[in-house]
């Protein structure tokens, strides 16, 4: 009787813990309802009406079991002590840093700063377009230039963009060469050389003063240089740019503090990472890269600009402007297929700068500077002079096979728990950093002299005051103010920190408030499980280039999730270094140029993308070389089918691939995929699957059943990484067998010896690998039933959702039976020519009902594209179609005359407490217009600013931080 009561204890708590009843919103009541509303018997009957049954997968995916969440975070600390975390001075672009505990807990841990979406809707987005616009003043502040973007993805893919910039407004036409300094970071000349490749341009790296030997249209040097060197590179860049040469300077972010600015240099381009601005390693990401250039570069600039405009009551408010998803308006003339930044992690390197402001950073690097002396003065005086006299934070030693021998010093250096950078013959680095104390430097005598050495840290540092010793030379000590306006003098006691963080938090939209519905972004839940392993020190403080035999915990945690992924996709192999979706479509296309190269086909140019393809699809084709040829769609939305047969046929000489989304981006599961795929490889193309909706696949059927070659996967999407406010995200890049041997490797850490020697696509071996194990915890947690049940519900509330919003709005598509797969379109543009009531309008009318919009006028002008994802509850739902069904009533009032065009809540929508507060003349309520419905009274999101003029916005272009006395409330 005892084992029995114990053991059905056991079950229950199980049950308590039990992921996937957490994971999925509606429970089982809810389900029958919905079904009851759809016209379904039950789920599996649903399903079975939806996805084609000749592409069904006989059986559950085979990975695991669910876990629990207990269990499953216990396994993975287990993981995760597997790795070896040494003290690491590798540098190479990433460094130790200390978080702020007041950003590490109300930023990087906070739901309300990492489920935000892309800021696209600034109204609700306030609060982190401040702290952007905060991290583009830091950026100006710091590399002297006059506009910046925020963000891109890396350093190394920085890089690769300033070379694209050079190219596109270089006035040196008639050269194909770009310049790079042998003394960049190595993985840095890697990727650029990658994307030359594909761009065709010619490629030389040499040391950095023979640019002057070279007719080129761009060049591309290190301050400090890899090996810690700090010098006047202005003269270089003088001679470049009197040849009609732009310049793009790589710089380390920490040193600016210290150094005068490339700009003031005569730089056209700055790049770098934030990382050290309190963002862990991460075993290599997700870091912010900063990208500054020239005012007159402003329309070339690649990724997000966040500008001022004006809202209607003539107050300033923040945007984005310009590239806004530029790659969907000018597809493949695009400047870039840029489409994920890195919004969380500028967000916290802005943080970081605003919390300990001009004095503290120069406090911060200065204490580096100094380490650095010290180190110098000490070996110096026992025989071992650095390489450099001029340098920050980074030392180089030539050792020979005397006295300090390179073996021996690395072999103490190991057993003592510290890694150098030794990727060089005959040389170690060693690069100091926030984290670096005086009893860390007496260690680093200790190794690199052996004991008894006699040297003391505290009487060095005095001998380097009284000597007045300067290891930067006067020339380049910054004499330029760095981050004067008052943001960055304001909120240095943490009380002030926290409150202004949590004032930013207030005025934006996040999931922790209501659902996010937009199509084809899956905003499910972030599970908060899946992201507490993200600030484990074993995950948060690897370095991305640290021996494999000290990361074993995370290469047993990529092995076994690519594993999953291989399992879950059909696929053979997956590549885990992408570092955003657009990056994976650019890495997958690479894999297809390769392959077909390989087999004597270099010719194959053709890339055939559906009309309703994602913007990225065409902008990543043109970045190898491809030439789009856009295959129409027919009145449901599919593909033209006679249409592909013709062009596949005509171009089949040619054909290199065709790019396609499935189910498509009109929301529904085209019959005709698995012939589509035929047809393609019939005329000798391959076939890229784009990954976007694969939320509507997993469990039920995969891209490799159904004949692709290769996918990228949107893990900030199906697997649970959240989106960060605009970023991190991760796109890993699953292929078939054929398609392996092309996948990107990397310059110092060799991912998989079939591919070694390949280029790389990102700056780190495994891209963002500090967030791998969110969606490593979504697959353990939910196990083979549960993530194919996530499939299941998706597509059951998103024709629950289709069924309930249909008897309002017209839809747009759907597929046989007339159902819609996971998400749906609804058309708005017979309400806009029946009352001018126009689809932005109902957007900004639902941020009064506490929602953000669903994706607006994509894929077709005019719609609304809704996707509820499976983590909704009916109650939620329901809340929603209450929101449209109230806003369509709204509709009709207009169109009967009860409310004119001009004054109703919907042109008016967003309204603000400043409407409610000030003489009220409008044609309705108050109360019609702040609490339509008793939901939105009960849970009330105030935005902070009314409607935003974009016109405005791009015309009077403001990318820097407004006076102070505009951010007063």
């Amino acid at each position: 009787m005892t084992s029995k009561v114990i053991v059905n204890s056991l079950t229950e708590l199980e049950q308590t813990q039990d992921f996937i009843r957490r994971h999925i919103g509606p429970s089982q009541s809810q389900t029958q309802a919905m079904l009851k509303d759809i016209g379904a018997e039950s789920v599996d009957a649903l399903i079975d009406e939806i996805v084609p049954s000749d592409i069904r997968l006989a059986d559950l995916p085979n990975i695991q079991e669910s876990k629990t969440e207990v269990q499953a975070l216990a396994d993975l600390k287990a993981v995760a002590s597997l790795n070896k975390v040494n003290d690491t001075y590798i540098g190479l672009g990433y460094y130790g840093t200390l978080t702020p505990n007041v950003i590490l807990r109300n930023v990087l841990e906070n739901p309300g700063w990492y489920t935000a979406y892309t800021p696209y809707q600034p109204e609700i987005a306030q609060g982190r377009l401040e702290s952007l616009l905060n991290y583009q003043q830091m950026c100006l502040d710091l590399t002297g230039l006059d506009l910046a973007s925020a963000s891109l993805l890396d350093e190394g893919t920085a890089a690769a963009e300033a070379m694209a910039l050079a190219k596109r407004v270089s006035k040196n036409k008639k050269s194909n060469l770009f310049f790079i300094s042998a003394d960049v970071y190595p993985q840095t000349i890697d990727l650029v050389k990658q994307r030359a490749e594909m761009f065709d341009f010619d490629i030389i790296v040499a040391p950095a003063d023979d640019v002057v030997n070279h007719d080129v249209f761009g060049a591309l040097l290190q301050y400090p240089s890899a090996s810690g060197e700090v010098r006047d590179i202005s003269a270089l860049i003088a001679k470049v740019q009197e040849r009609k040469g732009i310049v793009a300077v790589a710089a380390d972010i920490m040193s600016l503090v210290l150094l005068k600015a490339p700009g003031e240099l005569g730089a056209d381009a700055v790049i770098g990472s934030s990382q050290r601005f309190g963002v862990p390693m991460g075993y290599g990401g997700p870091h912010a890269a900063f990208f500054t250039t020239s005012d007159k570069y402003k329309r070339s600039l690649p990724g997000r600009i966040i500008g001022v405009s004006k809202d209607t009551r003539g107050n300033n408010a923040l945007r984005m402007a310009m590239q806004t998803r530029e790659q969907h308006i000018r597809r493949e003339k695009a400047n870039s297929n840029i489409c994920t930044a890195q919004v969380l992690l500028a967000n916290m390197a802005a943080f970081y700068a605003v919390y300990h402001g001009p004095q503290g950073l120069k406090t911060i690097a200065n204490r580096i500077h100094r380490f650095a002396d010290i180190l110098s003065l000490g070996t110096a005086a026992k025989g071992l002079t650095a390489v450099h006299a001029n340098y920050f934070d980074t030392l180089t030693f030539n050792l020979s096979d005397g006295e300090f021998n390179k073996e021996d010093i690395v072999t103490r250096a190991l057993a003592a728990g510290v890694n150098f950078r030794t990727d060089v013959a005959g040389q170690i680095s060693i690069s100091l950093d926030e984290t670096t104390t005086r009893a860390k430097i007496a260690g680093l005598f200790d190794i690199l002299l052996g004991e008894g050495h006699g040297l003391n840290v505290s009487e060095l540092d005095e001998q380097i005051v009284t000597s007045g010793h300067s290891s930067i030379p006067a020339s380049l000590v910054r004499e330029s103010a760095i981050l004067t306006h008052p943001v960055f003098n304001s909120y240095h006691s943490e009380t002030e920190m926290l409150r202004y963080i949590k004032k930013l938090e207030n005025k934006d939209l996040a999931l922790n408030h209501s659902m996010i519905s937009l199509g084809s972004c899956t905003m499910k839940l972030n599970a908060t499980a899946q992201m507490i392993p993200v600030s484990w020190p074993e995950f948060a403080n690897m370095h991305p280039f640290a021996p494999m035999n000290q990361a074993q915990g995370y290469k047993k945690m990529i092995d076994e999730l690519a594993d999953w992924l291989v399992e879950l996709t059909g696929y053979d192999k997956m590549s885990m270094q992408p570092n955003s979706g657009a990056q994976g479509e650019y890495a997958g296309l690479i894999a297809i140029h390769k392959y077909h190269e390989s087999r004597g086909d270099s010719h194959r140019n053709i890339c055939l993308i559906p009309a309703s393809a994602h913007g990225t699809n065409p902008a990543s084709a043109m970045m190898v070389g491809m030439k789009v040829v856009v295959v129409a769609c027919d009145k449901e939305g599919n593909v033209d089918m006679a249409d592909l047969k013709a062009k596949a046929e005509e171009l089949a000489d040619n054909l290199s691939c065709i790019m396609i989304t499935y189910p498509s981006t009109h929301g529904v599961y085209e019959t005709t995929i698995a012939e589509i795929c035929n047809i393609v490889h019939e005329h000798g193309g391959q076939v890229y699957l784009d990954g976007a909706n694969m939320n509507a696949q997993v469990g039920l059927t995969s891209p490799g059943f159904i004949g692709a070659d290769v996918s990228h996967l949107n893990l900030h999407k199906t697997f649970a990484i959240p989106h960060g406010g605009g970023g991190p995200g991760m796109g890993p890049i699953g292929v078939k067998a054929h398609l392996a041997p092309f996948l990107p490797d990397h310059a110092l850490i060799n991912v998989d010896e079939a591919t070694a020697g390949n280029g790389a696509v990102s700056a780190a071996p495994y891209g963002s690998a500090g967030i791998l194990c969110i969606s490593y915890l979504y697959c353990a947690m939910l196990g083979k039933q549960g993530v194919t049940d996530a499939t299941k519900y998706a597509i059951t509330n998103a024709n629950y959702l289709a069924t309930k919003l249909g008897q309002h709005y017209p839809l747009l598509y759907t597929g046989k039976n007339g159902r819609v797969a996971h998400e749906c379109i609804i058309d708005l543009r017979p309400i806009k020519a029946e009352s001018g009531i126009t689809e932005v309008d109902i957007a900004k009318r639902l941020i009064d009902y506490g929602f953000h919009a669903p994706t607006m006028s994509f894929p077709v002008a005019g719609t609304f594209m809704i996707e509820p994802t499976e983590s909704e509850s009916k109650v939620e739902l329901d809340r929603f179609i209450e929101a449209m069904v109230c806003i369509r009533d709204e509709v009709r009032k207009v169109v009967s005359g009860e409310w004119t065009l001009e004054n109703n809540p919907l042109h008016n929508a967003p309204h603000t407490l400043a409407d409610i507060t000030d003489t009220w003349d409008r044609g309705y309520t108050v109360a019609e217009a702040v609490f339509p419905v008793p939901a939105a009274a009960a849970n009330k999101f105030w935005p902070t600013v009314n409607r935003i003029d974009d016109v405005y916005g791009d015309r009077n272009l403001i990318c820097s931080c407004p006076p102070v006395e505009t951010y007063i409330d």
